[in-house]
């Protein structure tokens, strides 16, 4: 479909044959102004798709600014979707379907098309007007500017109108159905059944039955138009991808995340408590947890980021499973806090969902420039366990981890996700809950007598040999009577100390209950095939996609490279030393400015090689690739 770099504008009235052809792929991205819709055509396209069993990836891709004016460049929402029938890493690289709903979604996209892609335009959208809001002198369609790509000219707007207006809604109000013309059009497109969609639009219309019978006017409208339109040569078909048997759904990081803090209440047996103020693009993880009460989860929408955080802590102080969700500017917020629960050894979650900074930044866009916040941003020596959930799906698996290092070392953990991999979704099999370790809270039982049968006194910092945690004693536990706060404590007691001596054992304590973890984490693990690439390929969070697609490209042409991917930042798992040592060449992709290259090289004094991007996108397969072939071949 994609192949050939001429343009091939295809106007009504034509009159190939149809035939459905079959690919393994397509990347396609719905593009548009911010009430367009389009991250909702976009999900309604790929839930069907995984309904028919395809293999997906997603990256939604919103505009920065929340009322931006309609027709700008600074307004356009847009959608990416990959579906396949085999396994997928990421989004995709470059588009092969472009839907360009008005002029500014074809100039803010254009440019990340491959020559020959397919580019379908709201042709009505095309005036004068709309155009010079979009920067464009002269006409794309018609000026020739757009002779690498097939160009199909599609009257969405009016022929939504057109077919809406039976339903007894307004014209205005009719325009906002066209983008289940365009989502009727590119179903057809692909051979996705209408069922699923008209389904979804009565359940979700339900209160409304003329934007109901509009939504589905213009689905149906814009399915026949392709049938019946003549414009296409032919439909496409992608099969299902095989998969492990099991129950699948499709899931996003923010969804996969809130899922896995239940998961660990269950399997801990303490209640989840969050604390948490709404703030992009943490927000729908707050949203989740709101609506499953019927764990016995307890959401508190706290006035600020400090209350939020400090609200958690108490539940934890409680006997509660204490969690708050933020990004960025409220990870900032919540650093003092944090410290606290530093001093006072409690367990606490912090999930920090990056997005493009500093400050407001880039509220919309992705980032990974938290890492050295997350692992050093706190004043005095205050060490805490991160953890970087690296897929979707994987921010289940990291939800749980992070609440068992809390509950299990008493200390607050970190959990990094960004603004990719939150609002990004893929097929995820559910798995068995028993597959999981219990997590034992351990909580110090009253009433202890000492040898005399006198009642002891409690020692709130009495360690556990192992862990080096201390006991975890909620209020209200008779014999349980202790003291904590800010102020530094005397080991063992727990009493106020100024003691200089005292202060450097217990800074030396916490320390090293943290280092600790490293013998409870899995040993690093490299992905060598052959075990004699010269480049290894250092990963955390959600490079993992494009870095694991770029080393598959590099293998295909015969090259060779390792990847090391790190769940665990800190403490960093063993044997990571020494599994560096072992090539002559280190590539640390990031979406920051080179963190984790940073502590790389101050941790083995080893020569990382950074490559960075802050652009609020993730990376792409080919410029992993690129990288690790201009480190092989010396380009």
């Amino acid at each position: 479909m994609t192949s050939g770099t001429d343009s091939k504008k295809k106007t009504e009235g034509e009159n190939p044959d149809h035939a459905t052809e079959k690919i393994d792929r397509v990347v396609i991205r719905f593009a548009g102004d911010s009430g367009d819709g389009m991250q909702l055509t976009g999900d309604r396209f790929t839930s069907v798709s995984a309904l028919l069993g395809n293999d997906l990836a997603t990256f939604p891709d919103f505009p920065a600014e929340i009322r931006a004016p309609a027709g700008t460049l600074a307004g356009v929402s847009a959608f990416q979707v990959h579906i396949s029938d085999h396994d997928i890493l990421t989004p995709g690289d470059a588009p092969n379907v472009l839907v360009a709903m008005n002029p500014a979604a074809l100039k803010a996209n254009i440019g990340i098309l491959g020559k020959g892609a397919t580019v379908i335009v709201n042709v009505d959208a095309f005036d004068e007007r709309n155009l010079s809001k979009a920067g464009y002198e002269t006409n794309p369609i018609t000026d020739g500017s757009l002779g690498a790509y097939r160009v199909y000219e599609v009257p969405m707007t009016s022929v939504t109108q057109e077919v809406c207006k039976q339903a007894g809604v307004k014209p205005r109000d009719a325009e906002r159905s066209k983008n289940f013309f365009a989502l009727g059009l590119v179903s057809w497109l692909y051979t996705r059944p209408t069922s699923p969609t008209i389904e979804w639009i009565e359940k979700r219309f339900a209160e409304n039955p003329k934007v109901a019978e509009a939504n589905t006017r213009a689905y149906r409208a814009g399915y026949d138009f392709g049938e019946t339109a003549e414009l296409f040569e032919s439909n496409y078909e992608v099969r299902p991808a095989s998969f492990e048997k099991g129950e699948y759904v499709q899931v996003t990081g923010n969804t996969a995340l809130a899922w896995g803090l239940i998961a660990a209440s269950r399997l801990s047996g303490l209640p989840l408590f969050l604390g948490s103020y709404p703030i992009t693009p943490a927000s729908d993880i707050l949203h989740e947890l709101s609506r499953r009460k019927e764990f016995g989860v307890k959401t508190f929408q706290a006035e600020d980021e400090i209350a939020g955080v400090g609200a958690a802590l108490g539940a934890s102080f409680g006997g509660s499973l204490g969690v708050t969700t933020t990004s960025g500017p409220g990870l900032d917020l919540k650093s003092e806090t944090i410290g606290l629960a530093v001093g006072l050894e409690l367990p606490l979650v912090v999930v920090d969902v990056q997005r493009g900074g500093p400050s407001t930044g880039l509220p919309t866009k992705t980032e990974q420039a938290d890492l050295l916040h997350a692992i050093y941003g706190r004043h005095g020596e205050s060490p805490v366990p991160v953890v970087a959930s690296m897929t979707p799906s994987h921010c289940f698996e990291a939800a749980i981890e992070a609440v068992r290092i809390a509950v299990k070392y008493r200390t607050p953990v970190i959990l990094l996700s960004d603004g990719y991999l939150a609002n990004g979704a893929e097929p995820w099999r559910l798995p068995d809950l028993e597959s999981f370790a219990p997590i034992d809270p351990d909580f110090a039982v009253g009433g202890r007598a000492g040898s005399n049968g006198a009642q002891e006194e409690f020692s709130p910092y009495t360690r556990n040999e192992d862990t080096l945690a201390r006991p975890w004693a909620p209020p209200g536990v008779p014999g349980l009577e202790h003291r904590i706060g800010g102020l530094e404590k005397e080991d063992g007691s727990g009493n106020v100390s100024y003691d200089p001596i005292n202060h450097e054992r217990m800074v030396r304590l916490r320390a090293e209950k943290v280092a600790r973890i490293a013998d409870d984490i899995p040993r690093v693990e490299v992905d060598d095939e052959g075990g004699d690439a010269d480049v290894v390929v250092v990963g955390w969070g959600s490079t993992y996609g494009a870095i694991a697609a770029g080393i598959r490209r590099v293998r295909a042409r015969g090259g060779k490279a390792a990847q090391i991917h790190l769940v665990h930042l800190n403490p960093l798992p063993r044997g990571l030393g020494e599994a560096l040592a072992e090539y002559k060449k280190i590539l640390v992709p990031e979406a920051n400015l080179g963190q984790l290259s940073k502590i790389l090289r101050a941790e083995y004094l080893v020569d990382a090689r950074a490559l960075t991007k802050v652009q609020g996108v993730p990376f792409r397969a080919a410029e992993i690739e690129e990288a690790i072939l201009s480190m092989t071949e010396g380009s």
